[in-house]
């Protein structure tokens, strides 16, 4: 299993919380220097794939070995303050739901400790073949439970 401490390009976690800094880049941005309001998702996307990988996982190794994908079901946004150029964020992501074939996640974007988006996403474990409903693996499923953080701040 990965170590849940790499501070490289997975970030890492703390606690029952996955952080993933990064930074705006120019391709972030509109021509005013603002982050594009569907990039947060893009942030928030990255974070829970550099979390699964932390946990021992990729997408697409539970793609081949468990021929399921984990698609987006439910999210929606608040968007609180704008994002810009070259500025230094942190996606804190926090595991709220864990069903049979569903996982829910509340992210929040933040710049020095002010919350710019809060994103709740509720993701549903679907088969390749069939593209309907399936049951989480369950390695994939531990793994995640240890996570678990059902209280809010």
């Amino acid at each position: 299993m990965t170590d849940t401490h790499d501070t490289g390009l997975l970030g890492y976690i703390e606690g029952k919380r996955h952080i993933f800094p990064l930074m705006v880049f120019y391709e972030d941005t509109d021509a005013g220097g603002v982050v594009y309001h569907a990039n947060y998702l893009a942030f928030a996307e990255r974070a829970r794939s550099a979390m699964l990988n932390l946990l021992g996982f990729s997408n697409s190794l539970v793609a081949e070995r468990h021929k399921v994908a984990i698609a987006v079901r439910h999210c929606t946004l608040d968007f609180r303050r704008a994002a810009r150029l070259e500025d230094r964020l942190i996606v804190e992501t926090r595991l709220i739901k864990l069903g049979g074939a569903s996982l829910g996640f509340e992210q929040k974007i933040t710049r020095d400790d002010e919350i710019l988006v809060v994103i709740e996403i509720y993701l549903a474990c679907m088969s390749l073949q069939e593209l309907r409903a399936q049951r989480l693996p369950e390695e994939l499923r531990m793994a995640y439970a240890t996570y678990l953080d059902v209280n809010e701040d």
